[in-house]
């Protein structure tokens, strides 16, 4: 399996950088990949490390992480001002996440109009041997008429 290529969107990571400041805090970034799907990366950094000894990513930013990413998925996709509002959030943790880049993938299971269903996946090396799976349901911003 070939590494992933990621081309960031300096103009989609600066806005998600604005409208979730935790977004900035975590340098995630925004862009696609070879074949133009959109992609999240969360460069390494030495800060991210949650146990030393292996070294592995702190498992609270890999969660944070991925909901940051659910939720600026639905928001580009179902063009929203605001970010949804979590009702129930799950992180699978399958593998440790080593001291490289990390890469995720979102999937709109369900939209409507007031609830949404959002699944996201984590992986470094190789897409298809993720390392955390996380699904959400959201409730969606109210539309003013």
């Amino acid at each position: 399996m070939s590494p992933t290529i990621f081309q960031p969107d300096e103009q989609l990571t600066s806005k998600a950088y604005q409208l979730m400041p935790y977004s900035a805090a975590i340098n995630l970034q925004i862009g696609t990949d070879s074949q133009n799907r959109r992609l999240y990366s969360l460069p390494f950094a030495p800060q991210n490390i949650g146990n030393i000894f292996l070294p592995a990513l702190h498992g609270g930013l890999i969660g944070g992480f991925l909901q940051s990413c659910i939720n600026l998925y639905l928001m580009e996709q179902q063009n929203l001002s605001e970010p949804a509002r979590i009702i129930d959030y799950t992180t699978d943790y399958l593998l440790s996440g080593k001291a490289l880049d990390s890469y995720a993938q979102c999937q709109i299971m369900h939209v409507g109009k007031r609830i949404s269903h959002v699944t996201v996946t984590m992986w470094q090396n190789q897409s298809d041997k993720p390392i955390a799976f996380a699904r959400a349901h959201l409730q969606m911003p109210a539309i003013a008429e």
